[in-house]
């Protein structure tokens, strides 16, 4: 159902107070009107339309509740039927109002009005009291105001929503942005401390590189000097051993001369002798027969009596030489096969040196330069495989070589092996067990001759000592000559030197015995070792000597014997304990102590398990060029001897 159109049926102005306010008022004035407008009316005895018992009041937007339902007021239908037959009658076009359609949203009715309406309301027939035209005209305008200020509010509040929403997604999209320009210097930076952190790195590894290169340089300094310092040692001890060679060789062969001399001299006198003899016998036989059997019975009478004599003094001598032998004997502390092996090797040892100094007596070849590429052979030996293979190759090479004897390459291999392990070097003695080995199995005489060089170096490779008496030797010097003692300077070399060097052909003698190449049989290998223990400790008093030769065979050759003879190795280790070690102690000896310690440590912390270092070389195979494939024969697994039998004196 549509609006009303209400047109007022009552005059333009009802007591000189026009309907139609001032268009000009303001609101102010307008409120003023109204209230002077509703005091008129109550004083007034004409009926009004409605009664109001509040006076009216507009409110402000504030307190206004919102309510978007228009205001409509509702008629009866016998009013709508006299409306309209009013309306043919009355023509009031000038005068008639047209009633808008209107709401009261903005119109504020208490808990108060309400209730006074009702009741009013109670006894009315109608919907609402009937309003004057000047209140409708100002609530319409009131309402009209109010819908305009609430638009613009409305687009005010739009227009803010809006751009409320423009910044928040300006502030969303800086906020975005933010965050990303965030993240893209948080990349950066660490990229730029990545970068930063890869250059100190960069930079320290540079720095450390140089100062390792700094130290490497040094040290090969140093090397090279100790390395220039050592061979300019050695030169001169070449050269002096050159000269003292030399010398020995020109005095050997003054003597040999002036012996061959002698000799002739005395050839000739015995020759001329005869003669005389002869002619002197044939004259007397000529004379007479009787005087001649006469003087040659006088004559063999004369003959008896000197040859007795002779025979005499020849026992004599043979005899002082014979005790003073028996003397010597005596002192000797050794078993009867290894004095026997001992003496065949001196004895091949004593025929290549005859041999080789008739050879260089009686030709003009110089072999120097063998001798001399052999000893640089032996020095340039180290702990690599390939090394020892190839100086093994070199050495055979010479020792086959018909332009040199081979008496002489023999002689010179064997007595530079000895010296290069003067030293007490472990590895090198290693090292040259192995070319040792490689060389004896292409040339077997090697063997004999350089463990004759062994025995003749120290008494203790046999093994053998020999004890000091007064009766045997002239004094303690010619008893350390014996020994093996040297002299420096026209002096006895001191006890430190001369066990120093008995460690080292002790080690070196070691080295040779524990080599063990697939492939290669080893000449004087593991089998001889035992035979050497059990020899040594069957023979040799505890002194200091023969510790320390024990001690410096055990460090290197334990290891080879433990795994081959297992418990039976051990039983020599305790015996060693029991026996040989307190015999040791028992001496009370302050320079014992050390080698007493070191026996006592390898036993108890059992080193005999921990290879020795150099055992194992690097690099290939070594008999794979070297020497011929043949299946290798290993000895039993245990040498019977004799039970130990310790003496100690």
């Amino acid at each position: 159902m549509g609006a009303i159109k209400l047109e007022l049926r009552c005059p333009q102005k009802v007591d000189g107070i026009a309907i139609d306010p001032e268009p000009d008022w303001s609101f102010d004035a307008l409120l003023s009107e109204l209230n002077s407008l509703e005091t008129r009316l109550n004083a007034s005895s004409k009926p009004v339309p409605f009664t109001k018992t509040k006076s009216r009041e507009i409110s402000t937007g504030k307190s206004v509740e919102s309510n978007a339902r228009a205001f409509v007021i509702r008629v009866s239908d016998d009013e709508l039927e006299n409306d309209n037959e009013r309306k043919g009658e009355e023509v009031h076009n000038g005068s008639l109002v047209a009633v808008k359609r209107f709401t009261c949203d903005a119109l504020y009715l208490s808990e108060s009005d309400d209730s006074d309406y009702d009741v009013s309301l109670g006894g009315e027939s109608f919907l609402m009291d009937e309003v004057g035209l000047a209140d409708g005209a100002l609530v319409e305008l009131t309402h009209q105001h109010q819908l305009g200020v609430k638009e613009e509010i409305r687009n005010l509040i739009s227009t803010l929503e809006t751009q409320l929403i423009s910044e928040n997604e300006q502030s969303t999209s800086a906020l975005a942005q933010v965050e990303k320009y965030r993240d893209m210097r948080r990349e950066m930076d660490r990229k730029i401390d990545t970068v930063y952190q890869r250059k100190i790195a960069e930079a320290l590894d540079n720095h450390l590189t140089a100062v390792q290169r700094d130290h490497e340089l040094k040290s090969q300094i140093e090397e090279r000097k100790i390395r220039s310092d050592a061979a300019y040692e050695e030169a001169k001890r070449k050269e002096r051993a050159l000269q003292e060679e030399k010398l020995r060789q020109e005095k050997v062969k003054a003597e040999a001369e002036a012996k061959l001399r002698a000799e002739e001299a005395k050839r000739a006198a015995l020759e001329a002798e005869k003669r005389a003899a002869k002619e002197a016998a044939e004259r007397e036989a000529a004379e007479n027969s009787k005087r001649i059997t006469a003087g040659v019975s006088q004559d063999g009478a004369c003959g008896r009596q000197p040859d007795d004599s002779s025979v005499i003094a020849g026992a004599q001598s043979r005899g002082s030489r014979s005790d003073g032998t028996k003397k010597l004997q005596s002192a000797v502390r050794a078993t009867e096969s290894a004095l026997n092996i001992e003496q065949k090797r001196l004895q091949k040892l004593k025929e290549l040196d005859e041999e080789n100094q008739s050879l260089k007596l009686s030709s003009n070849e110089d072999f120097s330069g063998y001798e001399k590429d052999i000893s640089r052979l032996i020095r340039q030996i180290r702990g690599l495989k390939d090394n020892v293979r190839t100086k093994a190759s070199e050495l055979v090479k010479i020792l086959n070589n018909p332009l040199c004897p081979q008496s002489i390459s023999l002689a010179t291999f064997s007595k530079k092996v000895v010296s290069r392990c003067e030293t007490p070097d472990d590895n090198v003695a290693m090292s040259c067990g192995y070319v040792i080995v490689l060389v004896a199995s292409q040339v077997p005489q090697v063997m004999d001759i350089l463990l004759g060089e062994f025995h003749r170096a120290s008494i203790y490779t046999v093994p053998k000592h020999i004890v000091y008496s007064e009766a045997a030797f002239e004094s303690e010097e010619a008893y350390y000559k014996t020994i093996g003692y040297r002299e420096e300077d026209g002096k006895t070399e001191s006890l430190e030197n001369y066990l120093s060097r008995l460690k080292s052909y002790m080690r070196l003698y070691a080295a040779l015995i524990q080599t063990e190449i697939p492939g290669v049989q080893n000449a004087h290998g593991l089998k001889e070792g035992w035979a050497w223990l059990a020899r040594f400790l069957n023979a040799l008093p505890a002194n200091i000597y023969t510790a320390v030769a024990l001690i410096a065979f055990l460090q290197l050759a334990g290891f080879a014997l433990f795994k081959k003879y297992k418990s039976q190795f051990r039983k020599i280790l305790d015996n060693i304990y029991d026996n040989f070690l307190n015999a040791l102690k028992a001496r009370e000896d302050s320079k014992l102590n050390l080698v007493i310690a070191e026996i006592q440590y390898y036993i108890e912390d059992k080193k005999f398990l921990e290879e020795p270092e150099g055992r194992t070389l690097q690099a290939p195979p070594l008999s794979s060029t070297l020497v011929p494939e043949a299946d290798y024969q290993e000895y039993g697994r245990y040498h019977q001897y004799q039970e130990y039998g310790y003496q100690y004196h």
